[in-house]
């Protein structure tokens, strides 16, 4: 399963980066829960609430249309599904 990060402004997501977070995660969680891919997005889909979108997303990268996979205006920044769009073409 994939692991999407939001950078701060001026950081790259290269491998040394990618790297960091899977030493980082396979220390604190367990070896299972690192990513198998690393993807930078400008942010991540949330609710009118605040909530991230997981499903909705595991959707998208499934091959659902984004507009079938969640309400555009239930949305605080529905271009985010966008970014996520594009992934599901190219993965």
């Amino acid at each position: 399963m994939p692991l999407f990060v939001v950078l701060k402004e001026g950081v790259e997501l290269d491998e040394d980066l990618k790297k960091r977070i899977n030493g980082r995660i396979r220390e604190e969680c367990s070896p299972r829960h690192v990513p198998n891919e690393i993807y930078a997005v400008e942010e991540i889909p949330k609710t009118l609430n605040g909530k991230k979108l997981e499903v909705p997303v595991k959707k998208i990268l499934s091959g659902t249309p984004p507009e079938d996979a969640a309400s555009r205006d239930s949305l605080a920044n529905p271009a985010a599904l966008d970014r996520f769009a594009e992934l599901a073409q190219s993965i």
